[in-house]
């Protein structure tokens, strides 16, 4: 009788000690600010269905904490930099930024994210393929003469990484400044191996963004999947690059059936290599001990004339919902035609809304995503919107030849955008990315062929086809809709 009764309270206790805790992580799920409401449920019924392991996963991946030494490492790097509005490096680039009345609302967004003013003066390229960006790189690399800057979300030891280290090695023999940084995470299989030790050895500096430690530590120190996905190297305060690529083969052997994988990557020239260089210079002393205060001291006359363009940084510590506002200021922007091409939808509310007002309101609304994706959670995610983006007027293409990588948007041939960003949650929320909003004709025509060039290659998705999908595929991509929050 006596063991009953200790038995009777031991599962009594046990299930106000459950009560107790699926209650408090609830409640920090309620009062959590800066959460979509769609997110807010998906994670109460993950925590709801799952006792212990749902709390558990709340508290290893449900919030954007990058910890509190980071965030301070970061605000200390960045309080020794100029400020973002003074990264300009040519006096009265900011009165040479000239565009139509109708596009300045999209650089006052991009401003108000990041801190970075519309410049003018700048003049870019289109790069043709993954090999020609990496040639053009390591051209622009062995012409250095001051400093070579980079960072890449995944680099890796192939052909082209090889091609990368070793211009850096020579660049760093003849007594250029190179600094290379990787995510810890993404590029692990290189920190790891000889090539990084090499490069090192030959007088790089490196630095691993986020790194982390001991996995089982880490996350008493922030949220372990927030990433640094940007992609950026900058040249001499002369050159930057911006776009989708890695530096990797196209073939990228780590995912090889998906391959090749395509990208878009622009080189450009002018006041904006400065914003660039801003951003890889927060990043880079948040991480190391290397102070690059001093390289924004120079300053020089306006040189040649060109467009204007404008660095826009999101990641976790930026203010909220940065990067869908400016995704959203796009799609809005739109009068006569949209053009996107993203790898990864899994969409808020919000963007949804305005691809289909888009499309409702009689703009010409283009989206290609990869027929095969690497991620089975986001591609069935990112089906589940198929129907709704269709029935508005939204023209969904799949591309055939390998995963189509590249992040662009063009809106009426004029005004465009390129980075590292997707249109999905990782991007929106847990990711550091980079990107480059522009308004220039010529070169928005230019990417909007490349993104013909695209079309060509793959296969339009009807709404007769979505609709006679099977039920139970129907069920597979809603249920993966409703738990994108969680994932």
């Amino acid at each position: 009788m006596e063991q009953t009764v200790s038995g009777l309270g031991g599962a009594v206790l046990y299930l106000l000690l459950h009560i107790v805790v699926v209650s408090a992580c609830v409640l920090r799920i309620l009062l959590r600010k800066h959460r979509q409401p769609e997110s807010r449920m998906a994670w109460i019924v993950v925590v709801l269905t799952l006792p212990y392991v749902g709390v558990i996963a709340y508290l290893l991946l449900g919030e954007t904490n990058i910890g509190r030494a980071r965030i301070e490492r970061l605000q200390a790097a960045l309080s020794q930099l100029v400020p973002p509005g003074d990264a300009v490096g040519v006096i009265g680039a900011e009165q040479l930024a000239q565009c139509p009345e109708r596009f300045e609302p999209l650089f006052k967004v991009g401003q108000s994210i990041s801190g970075y003013p519309p410049v003018g003066g700048n003049r870019a390229r289109l790069m043709k393929d993954t090999d020609a960006a990496i040639d053009a790189m390591v051209a622009d690399i062995d012409a250095a003469m001051q400093h070579v800057h980079l960072v890449f979300y995944i680099w890796l030891n192939d052909r082209n990484g090889n091609k990368m280290a070793a211009a850096l090695m020579r660049a760093a023999k003849r007594g250029v400044t190179c600094r290379a940084m990787v995510d810890d995470l993404g590029s692990r299989d290189l920190v790891r191996s000889p090539l990084w030790a090499m490069m090192t050895a030959a007088g790089v500096k490196t630095a691993r963004a986020l790194e982390i430690g001991n996995p089982f530590l880490r996350i008493f120190k922030g949220r372990v999947d927030l990433r640094n996905h940007r992609k950026i190297l900058v040249i001499d305060n002369a050159i930057t690059y911006c776009g989708s690529q890695n530096c990797a083969d196209a073939a990228f052997l780590p995912k090889a059936k998906y391959g090749p994988w395509v990208d878009t990557v622009m080189r450009f020239e002018g006041p904006v290599v400065w914003q660039n260089q801003h951003l890889f210079a927060g990043d880079w002393m948040a991480n190391s001990h290397d102070d690059l205060s001093g390289i924004f001291h120079e300053r020089r006359l306006a040189g040649q004339p060109g467009f204007t363009a404008q660095v826009i940084a999101t990641g976790p510590t930026a203010r909220n919902s940065a990067m869908p506002e400016m995704f959203e200021s796009l799609m809005f922007a739109a009068r006569r035609e949209l053009f996107i091409t993203t790898p990864y939808y899994v969409p808020n509310g919000a963007i949804q809304a305005a691809l289909c007002a888009a499309a409702n309101r009689g703009v010409a609304t283009s989206v290609i995503f990869p027929a095969h994706n690497d991620d089975f959670a986001v591609a069935a995610a990112s089906r589940s919107y198929y129907e709704s983006l269709l029935r508005a007027g939204v023209r969904i293409f799949e591309y055939q030849p390998g995963l189509l990588h590249a992040k662009t948007i063009t809106v009426d041939g004029e005004v465009a955008l390129i980075g590292s960003a997707n249109l999905d949650r990782r991007s929106f929320d847990l990711n550091y990315e980079n990107n480059i909003l522009f308004q220039d004709r010529a070169l928005t025509m230019e990417l909007r062929a490349r993104q013909a060039v695209f079309q060509e290659h793959a296969r339009p998705i009807t709404l007769e086809e979505v609709c006679a999908w099977s039920v139970g595929r129907q069920i597979w991509n809603n249920v993966l809709a409703i738990v994108s929050p969680v994932l």
